[in-house]
């Protein structure tokens, strides 16, 4: 009796030693076995996608700051984050609308939001939070939003901002043509519209 079960208990590790083994390969690639990919492989990590850059319209010169209408929110639990930022804004020439709490907290240093009147605004705030993602939406007017992010200290110091008033804006490497951008969001909205709108029903 006492030599079955040692014979069982034997072949259970022999088995159990096998899986490991083969798991341990599939997992490193030394071998190609479906089962085992399936079980015991890990889950591919998706690669993160970014909205597409908006170039500044071409030969575009930095907006008068007196001209800027921004809106700031504080995307962070760092309370008053949105005044103290407005106060630094506004004391450059900029004209803050508004400041409140984004509904939704960000991670990374900014992100200003605009439209298509908006692109030479955003650009020439931008000059002012480096390291700010530029993101284009279907507004139609010329404010910019600038939402605080967890990453955000403060603004860069006067004297290092490199924008010149005679100097059309840089457009950075692998921007999006302003054209092309508007043309994917219009179609996007035609796309989402159609899509919503019940069927024709047919006539019998």
């Amino acid at each position: 009796m006492h030599e079955r079960q040692a014979v069982i208990f034997g072949i259970l590790l022999a088995a159990l030693a096998v899986i490991g083994l083969g798991a341990a390969a599939v997992y490193t690639n030394s071998v190609d076995l479906p089962f085992f990919k399936e079980q015991f492989a890990a889950e591919p990590t998706p690669t993160p996608t970014l909205d597409p850059v908006p170039c500044p319209p071409e030969d575009a010169l930095p907006v008068k700051y007196s001209k800027v209408k921004v809106n700031i929110y504080n995307g962070t639990s760092t309370a008053g984050l949105a005044g103290r930022t407005a106060d630094d804004v506004e004391g450059r020439g900029f004209k803050v609308a508004e400041t409140t709490n984004a509904p939704v907290t960000y991670a990374g240093v900014a992100r200003i939001n605009f439209g298509t009147k908006g692109v030479a605004a955003a650009y020439t705030l931008a000059a002012h939070v480096p390291g700010a993602e530029l993101q284009m939406d279907a507004r139609k007017n010329a404010t910019v939003d600038l939402t605080l992010g967890s990453d955000f200290t403060t603004l860069l110091e006067l004297d290092k901002v490199t924008l010149d008033p005679d100097e059309p804006l840089v457009a950075p490497a692998n921007c999006t043509p302003i054209e092309d951008l508007a043309k994917a969001q219009a179609a996007a909205k035609a796309s989402a519209k159609a899509s919503a709108s019940p069927k024709a029903t047919a006539k019998k």
